[in-house]
Parts: C-alpha cells; sequence; structure tokens
C-alpha cells in the first residue's frame, strides 16, 4: 500500500529539491534532494550500506521543514472556546472546507426548506452571523474556500445556497472542484487559520459532527497550512461564478 505522504517544504525558491515531505501514518520523514556523487566524500561516510544513496541538503531546509517534535501535543478546546475566536482574530480568518457533509446543518430549518425547496430563506441574527458582520464593518478579512465534489453531494449544494447569505455579512467565499484541489495536493483538513499564526483544526466523529477543535501554534506547521491557502486561493473560483458554472454545465 502507496505511503500517505505530506509535503511539507522545500529548501528552493524555484519551488524544486531538495524538499521534505512527512509519512502521516509513520511519522517518517522523507527527505530528497542532490545526491553525494564525489568518491572521496562518499568514502567517509559511516554505515552506508548497498542500495542506500546520500544526498546533500542545505541545514535550513531540516530546521525549516522537520517536524519537531511527534509526541507534540495541540491545545484541545471545547466549541465554546472556538467561537470566542472569531471575536479576537485581529486581520484575517481564512477556512478550508473539506469535507462531503456537516451534520450541524442539518439540524435547523433552513436544511429542511432547502432539501424540500432547493433554496432558503436565510437570516441574520445568529451569534456567528453577528460576530462577522462586526468584524467586517471594521475592515478584517473572512474568507472560505470550499471543495465541491462533481457531482456535489447535497450538504456542498446547501452550502453553495449559504454563501448568499455569508457573503452579505462580508465574507469572500470561493469554491474549487476536489479533482483540482487533489491535484494541486490540498490536505484533507479542515481549518481555520487566523491572523497567519493560529490553526484551528477541526475534528469530527464518525457521524460527521464536529466534536472540538485543536490549536496549533508551531511554525512549521502554520507556514504550511499558509501555503495551503495561497494555492487553494489562488485556483478557487468566486462562489458566483462557480455556481453560474455548474448549473450551465447541468
Amino acid at each position: 500500500m502507496a505511503r500517505r505522504l505530506r509535503f511539507n517544504g522545500t529548501g528552493s525558491s524555484s519551488g524544486g529539491c531538495p524538499s521534505v515531505h512527512e509519512d502521516l501514518d509513520s511519522g517518517e520523514v522523507v527527505v530528497h534532494g542532490p545526491p553525494l556523487t564525489g568518491p572521496e566524500d562518499i568514502a567517509q561516510l559511516q554505515h552506508l550500506s548497498e542500495g542506500e544513496v546520500a544526498i546533500v541538503v542545505p541545514r535550513d531546509l531540516l530546521v525549516d521543514w522537520t517536524p519537531k517534535d511527534r509526541t507534540r501535543q495541540a491545545r484541545t478546546i471545547d466549541l465554546d472556546e472556538f467561537g470566542q475566536l472569531f471575536e479576537k482574530f485581529e486581520h484575517t480568518a481564512w477556512r478550508l472546507e473539506t469535507r462531503r457533509r456537516y451534520a450541524s446543518d442539518e439540524a435547523n430549518d433552513n436544511w429542511r426548506q432547502f432539501v424540500e425547496t432547493g433554496t432558503a430563506d436565510w437570516t441574520f441574527d445568529n451569534p456567528y452571523c453577528k460576530a462577522i458582520r462586526k468584524q467586517t464593518e471594521q475592515g478584517k478579512r473572512v474568507e472560505r474556500v470550499r471543495i465541491v465534489d462533481r457531482p456535489p453531494t447535497i450538504g456542498q449544494l446547501y452550502l453553495l445556497d449559504n454563501a448568499k447569505r455569508n457573503s452579505v455579512i462580508g465574507e469572500d467565499i470561493r469554491n474549487l472542484w476536489r479533482a483540482d484541489a487533489d491535484r494541486l495536493r490540498l490536505p484533507a483538513e479542515d481549518f481555520w487559520l487566523f491572523d497567519s499564526r493560529l490553526i484551528a483544526l477541526l475534528r469530527f466523529d464518525d457521524d460527521d459532527q464536529l466534536t472540538h477543535v485543536d490549536l496549533i501554534t508551531e511554525p512549521a506547521e502554520v507556514v504550511r497550512c499558509c501555503m495551503v491557502r495561497d494555492a487553494a486561493w489562488h485556483h478557487a473560483v468566486p462562489w458566483k461564478q462557480f455556481t453560474a458554472k455548474m448549473n450551465g454545465d447541468a
């Protein structure tokens, strides 16, 4: 079975090698770069076994991109404390939504209305809408990229309709087909990134219920999520344009 490798980063300004990847299951680190070829250099290596290849990488590559501590614990918070983050961020809040279903969406009247009619009468009096409107009116940015399957799930269609409400309160929402997200090697993680310094990694159970949130501040992880944000945002399509094209193709 193939490894599940995650790209951590590269020491090359042109996006090539040397680079570091991490095995998401074993925690092993994979480094690739230019081989050490000088016979006199190779002769100095100890315990170089047959079939092994020595490579040369800058020290900064390992300092910047190798996982620092596999046992390091993220700080876990409950959903109430998670909600407070939307009151406290200073500049930006950015979301990557990767899931096919969010069970919490199905527990309200808007969901039932959408399933029956294909649209919903969105209101703006809930705590989230009030918090986001307050923040965007101060010039702060709230942005999302939502991954969509082809064909979309009912939950993803619901969120495409939901974008009408969230846009009114100041969010900038874009969408990306899952095939394009896979081509870009975007992660399956579902997270918020606050002020390019704090990751709120959302944790779901087998029933697609959000149970808790892990807060991560490790610099290498924050930079990795910033790279994910930049790639996703560059290729994603504004939701109105995405919906119009999707409906036109249908």
